[in-house]
Order: structure tokens, then sequence, then C-alpha cells
């Protein structure tokens, strides 16, 4: 499988939303490696050694041109490929409109108030992921909860990327669910479901990965039919909106939540 170095001189998102956007274009597989927080020639010497050995290119997103033209003289004496995806575009534009640039690792990111709320939703989903930590489920935002394999995990992390602290909550049939779950109120809990024939289908992938599951109930079509059958009355007992998942990319399906949420804050009594 190929490999790509991705270098930054701070946490790598533009670098790597850009390579990952640029090698979509081409039908293969890609390793990416990705180096942050690059800002001395020594960290360079190292890095560009090993991309050497591993005859790898290296891409890079650097505000310090000290560092970036130790990376193309390092590359040149070494044979390595590297490609500057920010420079020419920058240099470009400061030229037409006269501007000076500012070497500012980071400055496209800032560290708002937006951002540590999304960091701190990010731990939140993965502490409180597959009904861990209910102690604290509380603090939620929003809780998913669903049958297994109904794209709880994905939509959480998404929702949490979005600033949203999000836990979720697998049902189990025949199996009482936590207390925890139950004390939130509703309007901040949705049940996921979504059509049996794709639900059999994920569950039967589920299987040949982890054949260690082995259990020829929990892909069967009529009992996953029967267990959405009873998460659905079950959303309805407890007043839970129900999100159908079927056939819909992650985003539409956290799209939906959203307006949802929004739409319960705009009739909800002020001071609520």
């Amino acid at each position: 499988m190929p490999e790509i170095f991705v270098v930054s001189d701070h946490t790598g998102e533009t670098a790597a939303s850009a390579v990952r956007a640029a090698m979509s274009q081409f039908r293969t597989r890609w390793r990416y490696r990705f180096f942050g927080e690059i800002r001395e020639e020594s960290q360079v010497q190292r890095m560009m050694e090993l991309a050497q050995e591993l005859d790898t290119i290296v891409l890079y997103t650097l505000s310090r041109d000290s560092i970036a033209e130790a990376i193309r003289r390092r590359g040149g004496e070494l044979g390595v490929p590297v490609i500057d995806l920010l420079g020419p575009v920058m240099d470009t534009v400061a030229q037409h409109y006269n501007l000076k640039r500012e070497f500012r690792p980071g400055a496209q990111h800032g560290f708002t108030d937006e951002h540590f709320r999304r960091v701190d939703a990010v731990e939140f989903a993965v502490g409180h992921d597959d009904g861990t930590n209910l102690h604290t489920l509380y603090e939620a935002d929003i809780v998913l909860t669903g049958v297994s394999r109904t794209s709880k995990t994905p939509l959480s992390m998404y929702l949490a990327q979005r600033g949203y602290k999000t836990g979720n909550v697998p049902l189990v049939p025949d199996i009482d669910p936590p207390a925890e779950l139950l004390e939130i109120e509703s309007s901040r809990v949705f049940g996921l479901t979504l059509d049996p024939a794709t639900l059999v289908a994920i569950r039967r992938n589920r299987l040949r990965a982890l054949p260690s599951l082995n259990r020829l109930a929990y892909a069967d079509p009529e009992t996953v039919a029967t267990e959405l059958r009873w998460a659905l009355r079950f959303f309805r007992a407890r007043g839970w909106r129900m999100v159908d998942i079927s056939n819909k990319a992650v985003e539409e399906n956290a799209s939906r939540i959203l307006e949802l949420l929004a739409r319960e804050e705009e009739v909800a009594p002020p001071g609520s």
C-alpha cells in the first residue's frame, strides 16, 4: 500500500484534509503518516531519512520558510519528492494584492471558545460510547440509543465534532435499559432505527469480521425484525423521537437530529 507523509508545524488538519481530497481521485488505498508540530530542523532530518527509507512522498503545510526550505533541501539530497501544499497559493495572493504574509502556525484554526467546546465534546463522546460512564450521562446534549449496529458510535462522534456532547447507549431485548438512560429528559434522547434488510446485512458483515461472535440469531432476519419492532415500541413508550438512518450518510442523520433538537428548543419555555 503506498504511503504519504503529511507534515505541518501545527496540528496538520489543513494538510490532512487537502491530501485526502487529492488522494481520493486515485483508485487505490493510501496509508498516511502525519507529522505535526514540526518546528526544528533536527525533526526534519529524521523524518526525511525515514521517507527515503520507505520510498514515500512528503507533502507539507508550513508557515516557517526555514523549515520548508530544510525539507526541500533535504528532499533534493535524498531523492525524496516534496510538495508544498499552500506556499504557491499564499505567494500568489501576497504578490497580486501586495500583502505581507504573517508566519503564524495554526492561524487558520485559532484557539477560540468554539475550538475548546468541540474538544470537550469529542472527549465526552469517547468517554460515553456504548453505555460507558453512565453516571455522567446526564451531562450530554444528545443521547443516542438503538439496537446493535445502528450507527450509534459514528453518529455520536460526528455530532461531537460539531460541538455537541453526545453519549450513546445500546438497547438489548430482554434486558432492562440502564436507569441513567431513562432519567434523561426525552427531548435529548433519539432512537435510531433502519430497515431490517440493511441491518441484517450489516450484522452479517460484522459476524464475518468477528467470527468469535458466532451468534446465529444476531443476523437472523426474523430476529432482527423482532428487535426493531420492539425498539420502535420502546421509543414511542418513552416519548423519544426516532430517526430512520436507512440509506443516509452520517451527515444527513446528524442534520436531522440537530433539526429536531432545535425545534424542541424553540418551543421550550424560557429558562427551562
